[in-house]
């Protein structure tokens, strides 16, 4: 097993490859599922195991045990290199897009700006979450000949099971078709390999927080040519995906609502549902908990630190998105988007409330990392505050 000291990637040869990282990332907690090891693996020997909600990457090649390879043996790094969870991610991924380190006090990661926003399609901003965000940048994006592609999720089938599953947009028909929020987790960068065999050079990726760093660290650590196609990323505000258990034995066996009748789902402080019939019903989020998805209960970015542009309905405004731009790329698109009358925006500060709930979530997920793992997440994070006693 290789020693490489953190940050060892600027200073010397990387060498670290899946044995190091089964045995630090997958096997630890850290492992968020992203699936940027699959996608940058030229051997095609990881597979993504979803069985009973595990998403992780497993080596599909079994003589060396789970933790074996023999490509990395023979010098591939991919793996390493693609991981937004490996050793100085953090540290690799701020100083390659933004030239520094960021400050202890920027708990939700370095920005340019921050504003609201919203699609001024009216079809857009209808089918949209939040006013349609996101869908307005990928209809622009593939329209103005900025992306070819972009990987997004659907919903599996006919949308009952709820079932978030990878695939690609290249139209505005597609865009729509995956337009809205789920909460069950969808690693869409695997859909990669169906947007490359279609021809898509350059592509735009949505996802959450991790999946968000996914493209950046791919460059800043020279995974290859993925990170040179993934040319556009767009990070989802995350505190936590849910394990797919939580429709039955919550939603339903509580609540008495069948995950086949429900047409919309939101989160805005409380897990918000509304029905096919027409009604609408709130679960407290305290009683979601359990059902917190394993790969989410270390993440430390709520944020989509290292999205282009990140992007979340976390305001008192429901029609208007919270949106952080983070790189030239992000700025210059938007400023284009506004020019063209493709979006509207006002201050970010036009509510408050919003951006402190975005440095407290911040917080909050800062404060999930593991002491025992690289120190760059917790820099910085206050500890909380003690709870007043009981009366």
């Amino acid at each position: 097993m290789t020693t490489d000291p953190p940050g060892a990637a600027a200073r010397q040869r990387w060498r670290a490859h899946w044995t190091e990282l089964f045995d630090e990332v997958v096997t630890t907690g850290l492992c968020t599922g992203c699936a940027g090891c699959i996608v940058s693996c030229p051997h095609d020997v990881l597979g993504y195991d979803t069985a009973g909600g595990v998403y992780r990457p497993y080596h599909l090649e079994d003589e060396g045990g789970p933790g074996g390879c023999g490509h990395g043996d023979r010098g591939c790094t991919s793996c390493t290199r693609a991981c937004p969870r490996f050793r100085e991610w953090e540290t690799d991924i701020d100083s390659y897009l933004f030239g520094r380190e960021r400050l202890p006090e920027e708990q939700a990661g370095i920005a340019e700006d921050v504003l609201l926003a919203r699609a001024t399609d009216p079809e857009l901003h209808e089918r949209g979450q939040d006013g349609g965000l996101v869908s307005a940048i990928l209809v622009w994006a593939l329209e103005h000949d900025r992306v070819d592609a972009a990987l997004v999720s659907y919903l599996e089938g006919d949308g009952s099971s709820w079932q978030a599953v990878p695939g690609v947009a290249r139209t505005r028909e597609e865009v729509l078709a995956a337009a809205g929020s789920r909460y069950t987790y969808s690693a869409n960068t695997l859909a990669y390999a169906e947007a490359v065999a279609g021809g898509a050079e350059r592509l735009a990726v949505v996802g959450m927080s991790c999946q968000a760093s996914v493209p950046a660290v791919m460059r800043a650590r020279k995974a290859g040519k993925p990170g040179r196609r993934l040319a556009l990323s767009i990070g989802l505000l995350c505190s936590k995906t849910f394990d797919d258990a939580i429709f039955p034995e919550l939603f339903e066996a509580r609540y008495g609502l069948r995950r086949e009748d429900i047409a919309k789902m939101n989160i805005k402080g409380v897990f918000q549902i509304w029905m096919r019939d027409g009604s609408y019903h709130e679960v407290p989020l305290v009683e979601c908990h359990a059902w917190t998805r394993e790969g989410c209960k270390a993440c430390p970015d709520f944020a989509a630190e290292h999205a282009d542009i990140s992007t979340g309905g976390i305001g008192a405004f429901n029609d208007w998105t919270l949106t952080i731009l983070r790189t030239e790329t992000g700025r210059e698109m938007m400023d284009e988007m506004v020019v063209s009358g493709a979006v509207e925006t006002r201050p970010g500060n036009d509510d408050p409330g919003a951006i402190a709930l975005l440095r407290k979530l911040s917080t909050v997920s800062r404060r999930r990392w593991p002491e025992q793992a690289v120190a760059a997440p917790r820099r910085g994070v206050p500890p909380p505050r003690p709870k007043p006693a009981p009366a």
